[in-house]
């Protein structure tokens, strides 16, 4: 099995079918929020991989990844099961949407996006730059992160439609680096509504999560 054994130390409820996953982090390891890892864990005798995008700011002692479980789940419902102290092996980090100390970031999510919406949010926070977060989801979480980002002075805006005529509003009127984060559906229509707020897509940095599970 690739990767590095890595022991759990907490495992956290952030919403409905959704944990906070904080993980005791790697040696050498060095990851930006936004870029993602892949875990993975020997379950009924079978090695079984995901990828997860990180959620927290920073990877100092610990780093954390947020974990949409699905009850019919290869490996989600394992992972919610986990004690601290129990094991998974971690491999990366990948991918190349990431924050890079962007004066402003601009982040749209969609579902499990909000992980590193909040990730970055809250980093792009501590850096002093300028935050806007539009997260779509009838049922979102992460609800205490994203309110301490917006009493923190980010712009953050919770919706069940990102080509609302709110959301475009606030598009049209942001500036900085565009992040977008979700299942290929949700991309759809965000790069839709950027185009429409007359945002250039192109320059996004975009991570598309794949199918959603229903698709």
């Amino acid at each position: 099995m690739d990767g590095t054994e890595v022991a759990v130390r907490s495992v956290e409820t952030v919403g409905t079918d959704t944990i906070a996953l904080t993980l005791e982090t790697p040696p050498e390891f060095d990851a930006r929020p936004g870029q993602f890892v892949q875990l993975a864990a020997t379950i009924d005798g079978e090695e079984v991989t995901r990828h997860y995008t990180l959620s927290s700011p920073d990877v100092g002692e610990t780093f954390e990844t947020t974990v949409e479980v699905d009850p019919e789940g290869s490996l989600s419902p394992y992972l919610a099961a986990l004690e601290p102290g129990e094991t998974v092996q971690v491999a990366g980090p990948f991918g190349d949407a990431y924050y890079e100390d962007e004066e402003s970031v601009v982040v749209l999510a969609g579902g499990p996006g909000v992980g590193p919406a909040v990730g970055i949010g809250e980093r792009a926070q501590q850096d002093g730059a300028t935050v806007t977060v539009v997260y779509e989801d009838a049922d979102p979480v992460h609800d205490e992160r994203l309110t301490a980002l917006a009493d923190a002075g980010a712009e953050v805006v919770v919706t069940d439609d990102v080509s609302d005529e709110e959301v475009l509003e606030l598009l049209a009127d942001a500036r900085g680096q565009t992040f977008v984060y979700g299942f290929a559906d949700f991309l759809d229509r965000a790069m839709a509504a950027l185009d429409a707020a007359n945002v250039d897509a192109d320059d996004a940095k975009t991570e598309n999560f794949g199918p959603a599970p229903d698709a």
